[in-house]
């Protein structure tokens, strides 16, 4: 028989618990929020702690060896009765990394976790609370809609010109825009089988509703695309020479004016110079987006994961308790199953109540485990980039994950997770985890360079470039060059446009 050498890759088999922990810790805050409330509704064992000072505090002390003894026979007994059924899928060891469950069970799982306790449960009360949730501010505010259908009950109008208004204001985009074209809406509001005059007589019905809505404020409102919504703010303005150009310009010039083409746009328009460019100061006066200001700001804001604060001469990080959830176990079941242990009718359900318990159990624990690693690796992050928080971005270090992964014993792929879509307040706003990590540029004295601080020079370059000669990418590289950085034209291009800076021809002052 010949021998041979065969290589077999098997996936790396981890338990339910261990899966648990490393996805609840690649969740962002709002997804696990979303998986406390669903195992909330799952499992009875579970239930809301509000009276809870803070998720992360170690749960009350059981009080007797007693009870920690009971309690340790329910886990094995639980763990017992799902071993013959559950078979753990596996997960692939390139993904995961060979080494993943030692760094997990080294690194993270610690034995601060094991103070899981169960506090006395209470009925809700159902007296006024003092918090104002988001939920509730964004009810307080009004909408665009609720803005224009407040302006149309003042307005006398008959109830076939109402109910026009009223469907295209339900038609606008959060921009205030109308989405579709007055045909479209028409079509959809007719019969199948209605006749072209009763289409028309919709479309006419709706075309005199949408001079309605376009009356109304916010000034542009209604509008089908961008020319039409800055012509709408131009016309309400004083009549002059300006105002006229702008209005042409709008109508059939705004790509010329996009790209500061001033010869063409005094070609076009017979305007000079100077009455383009207060006719361009009109223009940029006008809101692109009439709903702007009615856009609920609360579903653009980023609550920070962990919230870095001034210690003595350092920093030091603390989690944001407004995140953390609150969960405990209830006791009243709890003491249930401890008591009917030993009840030979319940032998078929107790194992699986048993086992509810202990899941309960394992995801308090796993929730706190994310964010012990959560502030772990922050305050490792804080502690390299320490000259960030004094000076900013421009103080950036170079920084990679395998640093932080080696410093605190953990997988890369841990570190990877942890940083993805968990956010840091700093004194210089709030950032995403990965925003701290950045490839490093050579020096001419040999050292290297963050790209994030980079890509801060090239902004405050930029910032102070004259607009009349506005900075080409190869004198932007010519620059840092002369401050002992290299970095290539194209590595400009693309760091400028990773800043949402335009080109120099568009940046140039008209």
């Amino acid at each position: 028989m010949k021998p041979s050498l065969q290589v077999r890759l098997a996936a790396l088999a981890l338990t339910p618990q261990l899966q648990q922990s490393i996805r609840l810790l690649q969740l962002s805050t709002l997804e696990l929020h979303q998986e406390v409330e669903q195992m909330l509704e799952q499992n009875p064992f579970l239930e809301p702690d509000d009276d809870a000072p803070s998720a992360f505090e170690p749960m009350v002390e059981r009080t007797s060896a007693a009870e920690r003894a009971g309690e340790r026979e329910t886990e094995r007994a639980a763990e017992s009765a799902s071993e013959g059924g559950d078979d753990a899928p596996g997960l692939d060891s390139a993904e995961l990394g060979t080494t993943e469950r030692d760094d997990w069970e080294n690194g993270t799982e610690r034995d601060d976790f094991d103070g899981i306790g169960e506090t006395p449960s209470k009925s809700s009360a159902t007296g006024d609370s003092d918090d104002f949730d988001g939920a509730e501010r964004d009810a307080a505010l009004p909408t665009l809609q609720d803005h224009l259908r407040e302006q149309l009950s003042g307005m006398r109008l008959c109830d076939e010109d109402a109910a026009a208004v009223m469907v295209l204001i339900e038609s606008l985009d959060d921009d205030g825009y109308l989405a579709d074209p007055v045909e479209e809406i028409a079509a959809r509001l007719v019969d199948e089988e209605a006749d072209d005059e009763q289409r028309e007589e919709m479309v006419d019905r709706l075309r005199c509703g949408l001079r309605f809505l376009q009356s109304m404020e916010p000034t542009g409102v209604g509008a089908a695309n961008l020319s039409e919504c800055l012509i709408l703010q131009l016309r309400t303005l004083p009549r002059s020479e300006a105002q006229m150009v702008a209005i042409i310009v709008c109508k059939s010039h705004l790509e010329l004016l996009a790209r500061r083409d001033l010869k063409k746009l005094i070609a076009a328009t017979g305007a000079d110079e100077d009455l383009l460019k207060q006719a361009q100061a009109l223009i940029v006066a006008c809101e692109p987006k009439p709903g702007r200001p009615f856009a609920r700001a609360e579903a653009n804001i980023i609550v920070p994961d962990v919230i870095v604060q001034k210690a003595g001469r350092g920093w030091k990080v603390v989690l944001n308790p407004d995140v953390m959830p609150r969960l405990r176990i209830n006791d009243l079941y709890a003491n249930a199953i401890r008591q009917g242990r030993g009840n030979a009718s319940l032998n078929g359900a107790g194992a699986g109540l048993n086992a509810r318990l202990q899941e309960a159990r394992w995801f308090m624990k796993n929730i706190l485990q994310r964010f012990d690693t959560i502030q772990r690796v922050s305050q490792a992050i804080v502690e390299r980039q320490k000259a960030f928080f004094t000076h900013g971005e421009i103080a950036m270090k170079p920084l990679v994950l395998r640093e932080i992964a080696d410093e605190l014993g953990l997988h890369e792929s841990t570190i990877s997770r942890v940083t993805t879509a968990k956010y840091m307040s700093t004194p210089f706003g709030t950032f995403e985890l990965k925003y701290f990590f950045g490839s490093s540029l050579n020096t001419d004295a040999g050292g290297n360079a963050s790209s994030t601080a980079v890509r801060a020079l090239i902004k405050q370059l930029v910032a102070a470039e004259d607009p009349n000669k506005p900075l080409s990418d190869s004198q932007i590289s010519q620059m840092l060059e002369e401050q002992g950085i290299q970095v290539a034209r194209r590595t400009v291009a693309k760091y400028r446009e990773a800043l949402k800076i335009a080109p120099a021809n568009l940046r140039k002052a008209m």
